[in-house]
């Protein structure tokens, strides 16, 4: 498979979809002063469902309570991806492990693993592997790959585009293996970055701060 690199106007278009809750970021990390912004909500997230490695079914209500990170992987990453596999490591999972906190333990990542075309791969053990190879600490429960269809996921309208886009810019032809996307704990969806460069990942480190701390705020209004 040729592996497609975003050029920059395929990204800048796909960041114009959800520009609000992007730009509530970059004012939340450039100013000391500002008042407290909340990521925007973009709605509800189809209620997913999936197979585990060891073929357990899940479905989104047992994540209801949590932050859950969603992504494609493919079983040739790390060489061909169309997520930055190293960066997603360093930048979150570590960030997760490292700072196993009560607000931490409710953060999860969850890759559903595509051929490199979109489609659903049944046999996600190689690309588990792959992860307990590769991640330091790396644990399933935390970090689980999924075996089922990412495009009812991704299927999602805002500012009247779709993030299902195809063309030949993006990774493997379809837009959505390259991006993430942040659920809330009641699987409403936060943010949307491409996954694929190592600015665009802190971002999304820093929305998931910007969540946890209006939950904070919200819990002491309510105390």
């Amino acid at each position: 498979m040729r592996k497609i690199r975003w050029n920059k106007k395929a990204v800048f278009g796909l960041l114009l979809i959800f520009s609000p809750a992007l730009f509530l970021i970059l004012i939340s990390t450039r100013s000391c002063q500002h008042k407290f912004k909340r990521l925007d909500d973009f709605g509800t997230l189809t209620q997913y469902s999936f197979t585990d490695a060891k073929g357990k079914s899940h479905t989104a209500k047992e994540f209801e309570g949590e932050l859950v990170i969603i992504t494609c992987i493919q079983n040739s990453c790390p060489s061909d991806c169309g997520i930055s596999l190293w960066k997603m490591d360093q930048l979150i999972y570590q960030h997760i492990r490292k700072n196993n906190t009560k607000k931490m333990k409710h953060v999860r990542i969850l890759s559903f693993v595509t051929d490199g075309y979109g489609n659903p791969v049944k046999d996600i053990s190689t690309i588990q592997e792959a992860l307990k190879d590769r991640v330091e600490g790396y644990d399933p429960n935390t970090w689980m790959v999924a075996s089922g269809d990412a495009r009812k996921i991704y299927d999602i309208t805002h500012n009247g585009q779709n993030l299902l886009q195809k063309g030949d810019k993006y990774y493997g032809g379809e837009a959505f293996q390259s991006l993430v996307l942040l659920a809330d704990k009641e699987n409403h969806l936060r943010m949307v970055l491409p996954g694929n460069q190592e600015g665009l990942i802190r971002r999304m480190k820093e929305s998931i701060a910007l969540l946890q701390k209006q939950y904070d705020k919200d819990r002491a209004a309510n105390n």
